[in-house]
């Protein structure tokens, strides 16, 4: 038997070897088989060179660098995913109409800006359009003065409209403004009065609306230069007739007329319900995709009623001259706008031509 000579400074567990010097003595490789070869206590072993290898990780310990990993993961996953859609929209116009819930809650407002400064640093070029219904109806409360509506849209006598051109023109629009840029975009505030934007006429039933106004005319002249450098415009919707009478102009009605005269890609309204349903009373029964047939049935059928009536009408109008898209949004879900632009899911009820 050959007895291999000790190394001068380290020593390994004692081994016996065969004549060849080929293999370990059979009596070795059971610890070969076994991956994790029982070993005596650390505190019982004399000699610190033939101590155990250093013990792995705990679980505990090694997971813990896991979530910063899958976390970044994740979000190169989500960049990675959203890449086509940011293709497909970059350079495009998206006319956003801003109101309801989405204004009410600074957690969700706060998400609608930011949404609108992502889209815009990715290349596309969102237009924000505001209401103000809650800011308006609070304003009027503290004046005591009833709001009074009629198939969604607001009855707006001579007292109600100065009101309503001070909080939508002054309030509400310079504060957007303020918080877009706070967030890192450049946004420029305007209403339908500025360089002739929006030009309006009273409604068809202004004997009972009062200073509800139409629009006749859209000159988009002044927002080319501004989406086009980069800056998001806001827009109030007050506007004038030619006289210079002030009007009170739906949102909705007036994001829909905007998206056409600026040959948007795509409006979106957000509102305070899912989407359009195929049942009221059932949430779940959302419809995910209609075309203008189908959404003018269900109008018909009574499907469709109350303050959708205008959303829908406007989304319809919009179509027809044009926009690719129009789309019905849950303002009340986080980033809803990004749900809507950058997947397939979505957040609403799209409608297409």
């Amino acid at each position: 038997m050959f007895t291999a000579k000790p190394p001068t400074t380290t020593s390994l567990p004692h081994l016996t070897y065969s004549k060849t010097l080929k293999a370990p003595h059979p009596h070795f490789l059971p610890s070969l088989q076994n991956p994790k070869p029982s070993l005596p206590p650390l505190k019982s072993l004399s000699n610190p060179l033939t101590t155990a290898p250093p013990t792995p990780p705990s679980s505990s310990s090694s997971s813990s660098s896991v979530p910063t990993q899958s976390t970044a993961q994740i979000r190169v996953d989500i960049l990675a995913e959203s890449l086509p859609f940011i293709q497909k929209f970059r350079g495009k116009t998206i006319v956003v109409k801003y109101g309801g819930a989405a204004m009410k809650s600074a957690d969700l407002q706060s998400s609608v800006i930011n949404d609108l400064v992502l889209l815009s640093c990715v290349g596309l070029r969102p237009l924000l359009v505001h209401g103000g219904g809650p800011e308006i109806n609070a304003m009027l409360s503290r004046l005591s003065i009833r709001p009074q509506f009629i198939d969604g849209l607001r009855v707006t006598d001579a007292a109600t409209m100065e009101i309503v051109e001070m909080v939508l023109a002054g309030k509400i629009n310079k504060n957007l403004v303020s918080l877009i840029n706070r967030a890192g975009g450049t946004a420029v505030g305007l209403c339908g009065k500025d360089g002739h934007l929006l030009t309006a006429r009273p409604s068809a039933n202004s004997a009972t609306l009062g200073f509800v106004g139409d629009v006749t005319r859209v000159d988009p002249a002044i927002l080319h230069p501004l989406l086009a450098s980069n800056h998001i415009p806001v827009i109030a919707t007050v506007a004038a007739d030619e006289a210079g009478q002030a009007y009170n102009i739906n949102a909705d009605t007036a994001a829909g007329e905007l998206s056409a005269a600026l040959g948007a890609e795509k409006l979106i309204l957000l509102t305070d319900v899912a989407g359009i349903l195929e049942d009221r009373e059932n949430p779940a029964s959302l419809v995910k995709e209609i075309d203008i047939k189908g959404v003018k049935k269900m109008v018909e059928e009574g499907k469709v009623a109350g303050g959708m009536i205008p959303k829908v009408n406007c989304c319809v109008r919009s179509l027809a001259q044009g926009v690719r898209t129009a789309s019905i949004v849950d303002g009340r879900v986080p980033h809803s706008l990004l749900l809507e632009i950058l997947t397939d899911e979505g957040a609403g009820t799209m409608i297409t031509g």
